[in-house]
């Protein structure tokens, strides 16, 4: 009899210091749930105190719960959208937005709901469990805490560098969420991209992405489709700044480029015939263009054999290029934005036999025909372009690579 009541005061230990039994004070906090906090508080786990060190110092002398569930708000918020301070950012971004320099940097910010954490408490759920729905899902989210935890306890490691795994630590982040384990990477400071199937790397191939001046934008999209000997519409940017200009010095420009002009991005409009005298008022500047450049397929299209769709309002997808030599160069920043694959038939033949029901036998004879040819993607592959300078690797090891957009300048933390 006294083993059975001893075990039941030890279950009912149990339970009162997990939260899930007991009356919870007038906040709605139970006792289990102020020292998990604090011990998650403690260590910082989630990275996620910030610019909150004087409310942390509060509670952890006298654990008030009205400052507790300010400080647990506070928390969710700064893992849900980072410690970034993305107002003084987004000012910059839109400052450095011109005519000849392009930058995009997609934030996908989350609602914390603070009626319902209030109510999660009440109801006795963890702390773990109420700050679950915010925690990053992608690997190299808790790869770069582990680092970053490691290195604040390592003698000697500088300011730079903790910070710079600070900064990647908050860009995971923001990246969009509920997209699961299996996705393609675009990992921009590197010129590399990763298809990545539940936590592991099942295909990765060098890259080459925009200029310093035409950059890469970071966002993710859906890829939807991949198309076999693709022509090339030619951005209304592009035919003012450099078609026009070029077909006006040189007759023959258009034929020698493979350029076809259209009213509309249709090969069966009716065509039409360069006229030096209106394509000159679309030089330079912006706007619309009221005909449009079309380059036909070939081996020679800006596009080469093969790109993958994933639409998205900034026009940018992966593609071949005919440019293969200048996957040789460390530093790969040369298109206008899109993302030009090293192997695009290693691309084609993963993508299309895991994600498309398209055999392959029919691949390789529409590929051939050097017409074009669709390709439906029937599985979900979510593609993010991402700026990692920071970035771990499979087997543990943590990179470093250099600010080619100066992101690592312009993004600033919240906290010192």
């Amino acid at each position: 009899m006294g083993n059975r009541l001893k075990l039941l005061s030890v279950l009912l230990s149990i339970f009162v210091l997990s939260g899930c039994v007991g009356i919870p004070d007038k906040e709605g906090w139970h006792y289990g749930q102020k020292s998990e906090f604090l011990q998650i508080l403690k260590n910082d786990k989630y990275a996620s105190i910030c610019n909150e060190r004087g409310l942390y110092e509060k509670i952890r002398q006298d654990q008030n719960s009205v400052l507790m569930s300010k400080m647990l708000v506070a928390y969710a918020q700064n893992l849900a959208n980072s410690c970034l301070d993305l107002d003084t950012f987004n000012a910059l971004q839109k400052r450095r937005n011109t005519i000849h320099f392009s930058t995009k940097y997609e934030t996908y910010l989350q609602e914390v709901n603070v009626k319902n954490i209030a109510m999660q408490l009440k109801a006795g759920q963890s702390i773990e469990q109420i700050l679950q729905p915010y925690v990053p899902e992608y690997y190299q989210f808790g790869a770069l805490l582990r680092h970053y935890h490691a290195l604040q306890h390592t003698e000697g490691t500088k300011k730079d560098i903790l910070d710079k795994v600070r900064l990647n630590i908050e860009r995971v982040k923001l990246m969009k969420p509920g997209l699961g384990k299996t996705y393609a990477l675009v990992n921009i400071p590197e010129f590399r991209v990763r298809v990545i199937e539940n936590d592991k790397t099942s295909l990765d191939m060098r890259v080459i992405v925009g200029k310093r001046n035409k950059q890469t934008p970071i966002f993710s999209a859906d890829l939807q489709s991949i198309v076999l000997n693709p022509t090339w519409n030619v951005p209304d940017s592009i035919a003012r700044h450099e078609i026009i200009p070029k077909a006006l010095k040189d007759p023959d420009y258009l034929k020698n480029h493979r350029l076809v002009m259209r009213r509309d991005y249709n090969l069966e409009s009716p065509a039409l015939r360069f006229d030096a005298n209106l394509s000159a008022r679309y030089v330079g500047g912006e706007g619309e263009v009221p005909f449009k450049f079309i380059e036909v397929a070939s081996s020679r299209n800006a596009l080469g054999r093969v790109k993958f769709l994933f639409p998205n309002e900034n026009s940018v997808y992966m593609h071949d290029t005919p440019t293969k030599w200048l996957f040789k160069k460390k530093v790969r920043a040369y298109s206008h934005g899109c993302v030009r694959l090293g192997e695009p038939m290693k691309m084609l033949h993963f993508l299309s036999a895991n994600y498309s029901a398209t055999p392959k036998e029919k691949i390789d004879k529409e590929y051939k025909s050097k017409k074009t040819h669709y390709i439906s993607i029937i599985k979900h592959l979510a593609i993010h372009t991402a700026y990692l300078t920071s970035y771990v690797a499979e087997d543990g090891k943590l990179h470093f690579f250099n600010d080619i957009y100066s992101y690592d300048k312009l993004q600033k933390l919240n906290f010192n």
